[in-house]
């Protein structure tokens, strides 16, 4: 099947795996959280498996009990500089929000990652809700929904221009000139817009793929919109395969719209992969973790969620009707809306709506061998409902060890994943293009700056440059 379509997988990694009861595993690490060396593993292990990218979550506030699972966490960047010491291929993404930093933070972090990963590095665009985290920045109140996604456009465009404020060819190094650097290669931004007054020009030069890769997870309607203009991969959550073809189709709808090929934009829906050697095995694996759940403290945390009183959550009973409508609601409306539906369209009760959520808050749980899992990853694939996965072991190391040593050669064997790199940036593994420089002023190879410097191997991109350095003393 050379040349034929094939999958995009990304392993979100998560302490002891995303079931909140994994950590009461006798084989789990409780601190697994902040050891370095623990994720560094995981991250080798991707590799092994030719992932294109692994990923981490991330919160500028403690979210829910640290009594219900391990919380503590490390900033996932400084986490990603770790970890891309110790490989070579894989992409490195990260979470950071646009509501709680300032743009010429953002872009010199994740610029400085793309550098010393080699063009490996990928940024999580979220715009945080809850008023847990307003609070952490001297604010009362979180910004309503809509700001938010106003302020993260605004917040994209300048660190966009930050990324490209130095061209290509701006570091000379002529030790004989004596010249290090082109000052007219290098420019201010000289942003004045609603929420940000940037100067510029950014410290960091441009890196290897240029930018790094813009990801998105929100699913609302503003959510939805803001992927279109700006996301290259979207993570996302859907139960069943008619709402993933519906999400997948307006997504790809949406980007044309906005006047960008929809082949340049991902979909990755989040599955959770329970895997047995049989069937029975999993499902044992699954009663296993959804009965360590601590009851109580999951039910404050969908309360939480669901903008309701702990008290009107009778566990055995199904969700209270005159729950808040979704145009009330100004966190994660998406993520608000599944977790109704779910409950309503199954008839849960709220400890059976608990264990759903326990495994991956609202990503598809599936429990099944080897080739059940790659079966229920090609179904959707092939159905036009995703260009890949998220994939979210429950269990952390094994859940990902037995998808790489056991799913990964199911779907190599059938043409739907690759048996090696063939790229070194995580632009090359997703067949992204790398961007123009918009402040380009001298032709590379022949294009302009008007013209889309397109999908520029690192490798051509590097010998390029040098040619050009040679040209111009």
């Amino acid at each position: 099947m050379s040349g034929a379509r094939q999958l995009h997988l990304n392993a979100f990694l998560m302490s002891t795996g995303h079931h909140e009861a994994s950590w009461r595993l006798p084989e789990s690490d409780s601190f697994a959280g902040t050891d370095v060396a623990h994720f560094q593993r995981l991250a080798r292990t991707a590799e092994r498996g030719t992932f294109d990218s692994i990923f981490f979550a991330d919160s500028p506030v403690l979210h829910g009990d640290v009594g219900q699972r391990p919380y503590g966490t490390l900033e996932p960047t400084v986490l990603l500089a770790a970890i891309a010491a110790v490989t070579e291929r894989i992409g490195l993404i990260a979470t950071a929000s646009t509501t709680y930093n300032d743009p010429y933070n953002l872009a010199r972090r994740f610029a400085s990652v793309d550098h010393i990963s080699g063009g490996r590095a990928g940024w999580n665009v979220v715009t945080t809700a809850g008023d847990a985290a307003a609070r952490n920045f001297s604010l009362r109140d979180q910004p309503a929904h809509a700001l938010r996604y106003e302020r993260a456009a605004e917040f994209l465009d300048v660190t966009r221009k930050l990324w490209d404020s130095w061209e290509d060819d701006a570091a000379l190094g002529d030790k004989d000139a004596g010249i290090w650097g082109d000052n007219t290669r290098v420019h201010p931004v000289n942003h004045t817009g609603t929420y940000f007054s940037v100067q510029g020009p950014l410290d960091v030069p441009r890196s290897a793929q240029g930018h790094p890769v813009i990801v998105q997870a929100g699913s609302s309607e503003d959510g939805k919109d803001f992927a279109a203009r700006y996301a290259e991969a979207v993570f996302t959550a859907q139960q069943t395969l008619p709402d993933a073809q519906r999400f997948y189709a307006d997504l790809k709808q949406r980007t044309a719209a906005a006047g960008r090929d929809p082949e340049t934009i991902k979909v990755l829906p989040g599955i959770v992969p329970v895997i047995g050697s049989t069937e029975a095995e999993a499902r044992r694996l699954e009663n296993e973790l959804d009965g360590l759940i601590h009851p109580e403290h999951a039910r404050r945390q969908l309360a939480g969620v669901l903008r309701v009183s702990p008290e009107s959550l009778a566990l055995d009973a199904e969700l209270p009707e005159d729950l808040p409508p979704e145009d009330e609601i100004e966190g994660a409306k998406s993520r608000y809306t599944l977790i109704v539906d779910l409950a309503r369209r199954e008839r849960l009760t709220v400890r059976q709506l608990i264990g759903r959520l326990g495994g991956g808050r609202g990503h598809r749980t599936f429990s099944g061998t080897p080739e059940q899992v790659a079966d229920a990853i090609q179904e959707w694939f092939v159905a036009g409902a995703a260009d890949g996965f998220n994939i979210m072991p429950p269990v952390l190391p094994s859940g990902l060890d037995v998808f790489v040593d056991h799913v990964i050669p199911i779907l190599r064997d059938r043409g739907l994943f690759r048996r090696e790199y063939t790229g070194r940036t995580l632009r090359e593994h997703y067949g992204l293009p790398r961007p123009a420089n918009t402040f380009a002023t001298a032709a590379l190879s022949g294009q302009t700056a008007s013209t889309p410097a397109g999908s520029i191997p690192a490798e051509d991109f590097a010998a390029q440059r040098r040619e050009l350095l040679v040209s111009d003393r």
